[in-house]
């Protein structure tokens, strides 16, 4: 399973600051790279978010909730997820206005990692393949 790292986050954050706007840099490293960490969490040798659901909502979720960026936290949790479910064949399958929902609910602490994971879940899409 293919996840972003460290570097890689920071770089889509640049991009994302690039495109749309806000102020840039780090707030927290050590909130950063406890949400990097997240997906690949392990305990007595066995992973903590075994699954892609799991593993793309606990990074997401981290870096919206956490803040460890100035600026652009739940941009750059929505994209990370995007990017993990892309890397590994898949996409979300809800509207945008359905995902702004959800992003903001985390955001403002309404919605919980776990519900956050059941949500995602529920709505992963093997790309190329539409629910209907």
């Amino acid at each position: 399973m293919r996840l972003p790292d460290l570097q890689e986050i920071i770089e889509l954050h640049e991009k994302i600051i690039a495109q749309s706007g806000g102020a840039r840099g780090i707030r927290d490293r050590g909130a950063l790279e406890s949400a990097t960490t997240q997906p690949r969490m392990t305990f007595g040798e066995r992973d903590l978010y075994p699954d892609l659901a799991e593993k793309a909502a606990a990074l997401g979720h981290s870096l919206i909730a956490n803040h460890p960026f100035i600026d652009g936290n739940k941009r750059i949790g929505h994209a990370a997820m995007e990017i993990t479910l892309l890397l590994n064949g898949y996409e979300i399958g809800a509207d945008v206005d359905e995902q702004e929902r959800i992003i903001l609910a985390v955001a403002a602490g309404k919605l919980s990692r776990a519900e956050f994971t059941a949500w995602l879940t529920r709505r992963l899409v093997l790309i190329g393949v539409r629910k209907r």
